[in-house]
Order: C-alpha cells, then sequence, then structure tokens
C-alpha cells in the first residue's frame, strides 16, 4: 500500500478512543526522523479525554485573546474562522499531540542568527518527524491532522503544559470519519527546476 498517496487531512472524527499501543507505534516511527546533528529536537505530549479537554479549553481562553488583540489586522476574521474550526476539529479528535521543540525557545524571543539557524534545522527536523507520524497512522488505518493553529494560542498553551520549550504545533489523531477526496497538487514543472 502507497501511504504517502493515502494520507489525508481528516476534519471529522469517530468517538473511539485509540489505544495506548497504537499511538506508541506512532511516536515510535516519529522518533526515527531524520534529525539535524543528531540533536533530536523533539517532544510529544499525548492528550485524551479529560486531559484533552483541558488543554482545549486553555487553547480557546488563547484564542479569544488573541482574535481581540488582532481584531483590526486585516483577514483577522478569516484567520480565526479557520482557527476556531480547527479547535472544533480537536475536540472531536479522540487525541491530540502536542508537538515541542526542546532546544527551541519562544517564538516572540530576540535570538542570535546562529540560534536562529539551529532553530530552522530543528523545525526541519521536527517536520520529518511528524511527517513520520502521519504516514505511520494512515498505515495503522488511523487518520490524521497536522495543526499549526496552536500559534495563536502560544502563550496559553505553553503556560497549561508547564513549558519553555517552543511548542511547534500540535497532530490530531483518530478513527477518520469522513474519506476526503485527494487535494489538488502542483505539477512538477511547477515546483521543480533543473540547473
Amino acid at each position: 500500500m502507497n501511504y504517502i498517496n493515502d494520507r489525508r487531512s481528516i476534519r471529522k472524527y469517530k468517538p473511539q478512543i485509540v489505544d495506548k499501543k497504537l499511538i506508541d507505534e506512532i511516536l515510535n516511527a516519529a522518533i526515527l526522523a531524520p534529525s539535524a546533528k543528531n540533536r533530536q529536537p523533539w517532544k510529544f505530549i499525548v492528550y485524551s479525554e479529560t486531559t484533552k479537554d483541558e488543554v482545549l479549553a486553555e487553547m480557546e481562553k488563547g484564542l479569544l485573546k488573541t482574535k481581540e488583540k488582532l481584531k483590526n489586522i486585516p483577514n483577522s476574521e478569516y484567520i480565526f474562522s479557520d482557527a476556531f474550526n480547527t479547535l472544533r476539529i480537536m475536540r472531536e479528535a479522540p487525541t491530540i499531540i502536542m508537538v515541542l521543540n526542546t532546544n527551541g525557545s519562544s517564538p516572540f524571543a530576540d535570538i542570535d542568527t546562529f540560534a536562529r539557524m539551529t532553530e530552522i534545522c530543528d523545525s526541519l527536523s521536527i517536520g520529518a518527524a511528524i511527517e513520520n507520524m502521519l504516514l505511520k497512522a494512515t498505515e495503522l488505518g488511523l487518520g490524521t491532522l497536522w495543526i499549526a493553529n496552536t500559534s495563536y494560542a502560544y502563550n496559553e498553551l505553553v503556560s497549561y503544559i508547564g513549558t519553555s520549550a517552543q511548542l511547534i504545533g500540535a497532530v490530531a489523531l483518530g478513527y477518520a470519519d469522513e474519506a476526503p477526496s485527494p487535494r489538488p497538487r502542483k505539477g512538477l514543472d511547477e515546483v521543480v527546476e533543473y540547473r
């Protein structure tokens, strides 16, 4: 089976709980990802049931606060409509995995050029780990959604989590209650140059 072609972003989930053994398989796939200088800068925090409700309540508080703060920015209505829809999806998914960069700091911190380059390399490494998670979940018959809208509730989430590590995002995980068609992709001729 071709899990790269079969993977979809799932936005509707069945209420069925995901067994911890399956979550462990998915996280084991994540930690096999390549990382810059083998730093392995990732940490994964798994939330389900009551703990998921609590962390998402904090996310909602953060979204409301940021929405009010940025209400006069162009496109803010669209941005926050999307962010609150993502929150709805996260509440429906049985499991949420928060993804941290253990070497990173707040995106609001002023850092030097070397630290910024390290942060970029670590973010690429974490992206590879997340992709491994998504593909392993697909192989196991589970659905996922890679989430970046946590950034709009950044301070509330890291405070609730109790970390100084950089929050990269989250992955919603569960049994899909939809079978979306593939999304359009740019062709090679649009994205590749041979020189």
